[in-house]
């Protein structure tokens, strides 16, 4: 019924809403960074726009705004094993709805609740069901014209979400309770902060508030070199108790040093990045690394215009794991859907090729890609996206899988888009040893709408 409910309203807003009125908005996948502004501009509103934007006073504003998407997530063959209990097909559906206030752009606050659910699956994960929860509640202040300070629940995204990110793909996103202090200019922005992750559980509000088994603090620079390039240059410390790599189990302190190069010449963008990590897990010395490049091309073929892009990663693993150093890589806080939204494999030991092509045709989008997985390390396992030991180090091959991956999505409106995704993986050597020997099939149809 709920599903049936906001289908409909998003059918209302694709018949009413005109042209000009949809290029009025423009929504961020974080909804704080919503632009709305233009809409004080219209002097005659309708009920949509006067709920949208309320004009408390001169300066003093408050808004309300949500989304609703519903998913139906398929898998055959989830564990590469012909058996019926690795069949499965679930919905999942998230509702979040928040409210914006904003005064004399000095003062803001922002309140954001989620309301995640899952039918049909037999094994859920954390990030699959959160009935009710603070999603993000927090306050800024910009205290001087190029600095402000906030404090609360917020979701964070930095650079390209490599080791940042808000876990879009998911069911629920990654919330943080945080403080940071940002400083801002034309050409430079830093932001230092002092973050705990909220670790979601199934039931109504009762999500843990400030659990200092795990922290995590940053300082976070952005340069604008020139009006195409800009680099990023972070340093991020990371404390997290009971962690798990094929070595062992242990408390874990590491700090990651990373430098971003992205940024456009002609009709080619580029972003890449490296990282290094050092530290201490248990009594075992951390020393750890990856490099990333992506490069994508504008081609025009036959009258239009094609994206052609590579992306690859070295991402390294654990030589050994009985010697007094750790070699595998953490992502910390990826995307949750970092290598598709099958995501059976994370970025830790990993060498990856993953070239794709994309293109629009009008409000059609459509993506082919294909990646293919190897471990770097032979001594070290393969981990999943939630940074979780999968299959260990049990035989000496490298060489993983082949993953071939479609996205067709239509945006009907800036409110109401559908999308369907797909992704085939072929086992090779590594999995095969294990006697997975099946392809897995994945799909995902999703409908969002945001207002």
């Amino acid at each position: 019924m709920r599903a049936l409910i906001f289908i409909i309203i998003g059918l209302i807003f694709i018949k009413f809403s005109s042209a000009q009125e949809t290029k009025m908005y423009r929504f961020d996948l974080l909804r704080q960074n919503d632009n709305i502004d233009s809409l004080k501009r219209v002097s005659k509103k309708n009920t949509y726009q006067k709920f949208k934007l309320i004009q408390l006073s001169k300066s003093t504003s408050m808004s309300f705004g949500g989304s609703w998407r519903m998913q139906y997530e398929s898998f055959i063959n989830e564990q590469f094993q012909n058996t019926r209990n690795q069949d499965q097909l679930w919905l999942l559906n998230r509702t979040m709805i928040h409210t914006h206030l904003k005064v004399k752009d000095k003062f803001e606050a922002f309140a954001e609740l989620n309301n995640s659910l899952i039918t049909d699956k037999d094994n859920l994960s954390p990030v699959d069901k959160d009935q009710l929860s603070v999603n993000q509640l927090f306050i800024k202040y910009h205290f001087l014209p190029n600095w402000s300070f906030g404090l609360g629940r917020e979701n964070l995204k930095f650079g390209s979400g490599r080791l940042i990110d808000v876990r879009e793909g998911p069911n629920v996103r990654r919330s943080f309770d945080a403080s940071q202090l940002s400083f801002h200019s034309d050409k430079f922005l830093a932001t230092i902060f002092f973050a705990i992750p909220v670790q979601p559980k199934p039931g109504i509000f009762d999500n843990n508030l400030l659990d200092f088994n795990e922290t995590f603090s940053a300082l976070y620079t952005t340069t604008n070199i020139n009006k195409s390039n800009n680099i990023d240059l972070y340093a991020i410390y990371q404390k997290d108790n009971n962690v798990t790599y094929n070595s062992g189990n242990a408390n874990e302190r590491r700090t990651s040093l990373g430098a971003r190069y992205f940024g456009d010449y002609k009709s080619l963008s580029y972003n890449n990045e490296i990282v290094y990590q050092f530290g201490d897990f248990g009594s075992q010395n951390i020393k750890a690394w990856t490099v990333s490049l992506q490069a994508k091309n504008r081609t025009k073929i036959h009258h239009h215009f094609f994206n052609i892009g590579l992306k690859t990663e070295i991402i390294s693993g654990d030589k050994k794991a009985n010697d007094n150093t750790l070699n595998t890589f953490d992502a910390l806080y990826p995307r949750g859907a970092y290598f598709g939204r099958v995501a059976r494999f994370g970025p830790s030991n990993l060498i990856d090729i993953h070239p794709y092509i994309n293109t629009k045709f009008n409000k059609l989008f459509v993506e082919v890609d294909y990646d293919a997985f190897w471990r770097y390390s032979v001594n070290d396992g393969v981990y999943n996206a939630a940074m979780l030991l999968e299959y260990t180090d049990t035989n000496d091959q490298r060489f993983i899988a082949h993953q071939l991956g479609t996205i067709i999505g239509y945006q009907f409106n800036k409110f109401i888009g559908i999308e369907l995704e797909s992704n085939i993986i072929f086992p090779s050597a590594f999995l095969k040893e294990k006697n997975l020997n099946n392809t897995l099939y994945h799909f995902v149809f999703t409908t969002e709408i945001k207002f």
